[in-house]
């Protein structure tokens, strides 16, 4: 494997992590979110990611979709809420705030294990000229 692959890799890897932040982003922004029905409330989203083998014998991560939670939403009274249905309740969402926190430092993480196998791959090149100099 070569530093091309091993840089598409990376690269691929990195996008997929900031589109999973970017869900995460989202989902903590709307997590107090409230709705006058259930149909209408905001629902987590997650991305889903695949290993795609290239035909050169690379490979990538892939973002194949970004779906929403089946989490029921969380129910509760509030009569005085100005969105509230006819039966007094609304519908908040059902983002689940700590585990996105958590969510959010593994893929910060993941993002930055990458951007470290990058710069390594930059070294390892440098060395390389270096070596044909001498």
């Amino acid at each position: 494997m070569g530093f091309k692959d091993i840089s598409q890799i990376a690269g691929s890897a990195m996008a997929a992590q900031t589109v999973r932040l970017n869900t995460i982003a989202s989902n903590l922004a709307n997590a107090n979110a409230v709705a006058g029905s259930e149909a209408e409330g905001y629902r987590a989203r997650k991305p889903v990611f695949a290993a795609v083998m290239g035909e050169s014998g690379g490979a990538s991560v892939q973002v194949l979709d970004v779906v929403q939670s089946s989490e029921p939403l969380r129910k509760m009274y509030e009569p005085d809420n100005p969105v509230a249905d006819a039966d007094g309740m609304v519908y908040y969402a059902n983002v689940n705030e700590v585990a996105e926190m958590a969510d959010m430092m593994a893929a910060s993480r993941a993002f930055e294990t990458n951007v470290e196998v990058m710069g390594r791959i930059k070294n390892m090149q440098q060395s390389l000229l270096k070596m044909g100099e001498g």
